[in-house]
């Protein structure tokens, strides 16, 4: 009979599967025997208020989802599940328990006539702010609206901080108009969340002025301040705040200097990071989890490192250790000085992991070079049965494709950015800047396409960062034109004018390179070594002397810059193009410092030019002398000999190349054709390579036609010229 009665009751409850089956089990496994202890049964004779405040002190004191669905069902049994007061307490119970589907079926079960309740509607935003249902929470909210129920406030902070998560300053504004027109523009808990709304869009001048017209201030308010500016990477104004809260008469708080302590960690001023450390223990102030996990961030250098390894004991001897948030903060220490087994330890010892733990690791490892290793640990993320709730983020994929970027393995760089979009994961600019720096070495102009078309529709375009990725991608895959349209849409930074000239540069577009440098010159922004290199190299393209000559002139006279040894490497090469061998030898010879492989080198391709066996022998012999490993100075002064006539002492050189262990690394190319990336190398079998001869001959008779003449002159076999051409 019993048993009957629960069921039905279990029926009614409309809850979400995970509860309905406990609440089932539980009705399952009851017995008359054990009714009285199994089931929390009020005392009687109990007036409808009491039993209300009865069962609210036992929702509060529920510490398990199962003593959480034997006090529902009492409230259903009892007839108390008609008050909008307990309703609004059983969402915030099961909303504890990560049950927020069963949370809204208590709200949407609850009757129309008790929806009045404001309690009951700001329960269930909180519920939802609190597991990042932001859009629900603004739907919920426009539905308040209309059924007439105004907020308060505890209402708007919950809607200020899901306006804030979702974006978009429109919106945002429009909360503010609400806000305005409920008059609780002096609430301190509401204006505090505009702060922080503020904050984060990165508008801190309104932040500001709102901050100064508030009536009273506390710690929140002035910490949300502190934290606004360290958000946006603003640590001067961070610490004018702090002080001025000082000047207040409001002591700093814990969380006051760790907000400092991360704005000047955020803009990389490390030094200034550890200062204020310990000018904040000097104060009496405790550190906490969140101020030693900003101060071990801090420590990226040799230097530091030696600083974070001090910090590292006084976290043991603080009993911090076992912090989630120190935790990984720890590994990243480690991981980022390259000492990936002390980070996988760490990593390995932690009874509880999250997300941010997993990508610490893969991020280790990754930057340390060790791809492989970062792909099998992403690999066991994927799979491991204890990250059921743990898939790789954005920042997981993001670490894995930048660790094979930067190895040069870009296209194991683009399959981990494949399966990511399969995957479904949004990219942030990170991800997109680091998959156009591959495209940019692949040539994959029709992948950067698509970057590029997935950035405007993230409106993460005018991005300087992607702007300046798009611009490069663009130059080096020779498609100048649209560099340039992307260069005008962006806001300029010195990195951008770098990449516009020195794309204009590679593809021998002197005079647009030189117009764009004069620009930057006008816009007032002062170039900077890179600038000339940029420049420079521009000019020894397209045989600009004159100009060259005059830029280098002016580089430590006029903008301050001293001309290092690849300014003197770009103009010995400008020099050497031009045909003027002895104005670049003697340029070599004057240097301010000892020329190295490079400056000798870009002499060295010059004899070649020109055929000067002599000078070449010469410049070799210098760069043979730096114990240089460069195999391509043996094979050029081969070839000089070989075309000179020299057979004996270009065989010496090879041999004396082969004697140094010196190999020669294979020459690549490659191809994109319909989004597949196509390399070539010598010795290395392709598909289909009788094709491919068939449409290189053809290539070659339609150049004879427009009038080419190959070079014949480094064929090293001693056969008839017919011959030759068909080796060259």
């Amino acid at each position: 009979m019993l048993h009957g009665s629960i069921g039905r009751l279990v029926s009614t409850l409309n809850l979400h599967p995970p509860t309905l089956f406990l609440l089932s089990k539980f009705a399952r496994s009851i017995s008359l025997s054990t009714y009285q202890t199994q089931f929390i049964t009020p005392p009687i004779r109990l007036s409808y208020n009491e039993l209300l405040d009865y069962f609210d002190h036992l929702l509060r004191q529920s510490n398990s989802i199962q003593q959480s669905i034997q006090i529902h069902t009492q409230i259903i049994v009892t007839g108390c599940c008609q008050s909008g007061f307990l309703a609004a307490r059983l969402i915030s119970v099961y909303s504890r328990f990560g049950l927020i589907f069963d949370a809204r079926k208590v709200f949407e079960t609850t009757p129309s006539e008790c929806k009045t309740n404001l309690l009951l509607w700001n329960s269930l935003l909180r519920a939802n702010s609190r597991r990042g249902y932001y859009e629900e929470n603004l739907r919920l909210y426009l539905v308040m609206k209309n059924h007439g129920i105004s907020a308060d406030g505890f209402t708007f902070p919950l809607i200020i901080k899901t306006c804030a998560s979702i974006g978009g300053l429109k919106l945002c504004k429009n909360i503010h108009t609400h806000v305005l027109q409920m008059g609780l523009q002096n609430h301190l808990h509401v204006v505090n969340e505009l702060l922080g709304m503020y904050g984060k869009l990165g508008r801190l001048d309104t932040a500001e002025k709102l901050f100064d017209r508030m009536p009273v201030r506390g710690y929140i308010s002035w910490n949300t301040m502190v934290s606004g500016f360290a958000h946006n990477y603003d640590c001067h104004r961070a610490l004018e705040t702090f002080r001025r809260m000082e000047v207040d008469g409001l002591e700093p708080n814990v969380v006051t200097w760790t907000c400092l302590l991360s704005s000047h960690s955020r803009c990389g001023h490390g030094g200034e990071t550890l200062t204020l450390f310990g000018s904040m223990r000097r104060r009496g102030i405790e550190a906490n989890a969140e101020s030693l996990a900003v101060v071990l961030s801090t420590c990226t250098d040799l230097v530091t490192f030696v600083v974070g390894q001090i910090i590292h004991g006084f976290v043991i001897k603080c009993g911090f250790e076992e912090y989630l948030i120190v935790k990984n903060s720890l590994i990243c220490l480690y991981g980022k000085h390259g000492d990936v087994e002390d980070a996988k330890k760490l990593f390995l010892e932690m009874e509880m992991k999250n997300i941010v733990s997993w990508n610490s690791l893969v991020a280790a490892y990754s930057e340390s070079g060790l791809c492989d290793e970062a792909l099998e640990i992403f690999s066991q993320l994927e799979k491991s049965d204890e990250c059921t709730t743990m898939r790789p983020n954005v920042i997981t994929w993001t670490a894995i494709i930048c660790g094979f970027a930067c190895k040069g393995q870009g296209e194991e760089a683009l399959e981990l950015f494949r399966r990511m979009q399969l995957a479904k994961v949004k990219c942030n600019t990170v991800t997109i800047c680091s998959v156009l720096s591959v495209c940019a070495e692949l040539a994959a102009l029709s992948l950067g396409r698509e970057l590029h078309a997935q950035s405007v529709k993230a409106l993460i375009d005018g991005d300087i960062l992607v702007g300046n990725g798009l611009i490069n991608m663009y130059t080096k895959c020779g498609s100048v034109k649209g560099g340039r349209l992307v260069f005008e849409k962006i806001d300029h930074d010195l990195i951008s004018w770098n990449s516009m000239i020195s794309g204009y540069g590679i593809h021998g577009y002197g005079d647009n390179a030189l117009e764009t440098f004069d620009q930057m010159i006008n816009e007032e922004l002062k170039p900077d070594k890179v600038t000339f290199i940029a420049i420079l190299s521009a000019c020894a393209h397209a045989g600009r002397v004159a100009e060259g000559r005059e830029l280098f002139n002016k580089m430590a006279a006029v903008f301050g810059v001293q001309p290092e040894m690849e300014h003197y490497a770009c103009m010995v090469d400008l020099l050497s193009r031009a045909g003027l061998i002895e104005e670049a030898s003697k340029m070599v010879k004057n240097m301010p410092m000892k020329p190295n492989a490079f400056v000798w080198g870009s002499l060295l391709n010059s004899t070649r030019v020109c055929k000067n066996a002599e000078l070449a022998e010469e410049t070799a012999s210098n760069i043979f002398s730096l114990e240089t490993k460069m195999t391509g100075s043996y094979m050029l002064l081969s070839n000089i000999y070989a075309a000179s006539g020299r057979w004996d002492d270009s065989a010496r050189v090879r041999l004396s190349a082969r004697t140094n262990g010196l190999t020669k690394t294979p020459g690549q190319s490659w191809i994109e054709i319909k989004k597949r990336v196509y390399v070539f190398s010598s010795g290395k079998a392709v598909m289909d390579l009788e094709e491919i001869y068939w449409i290189l001959e053809d290539l070659c008779r339609q150049m004879e036609i427009e009038g080419y003449a190959p070079d014949k002159s480094f064929v090293l076999q001693d056969v008839d010229e017919d011959e030759k051409i068909d080796i060259e």
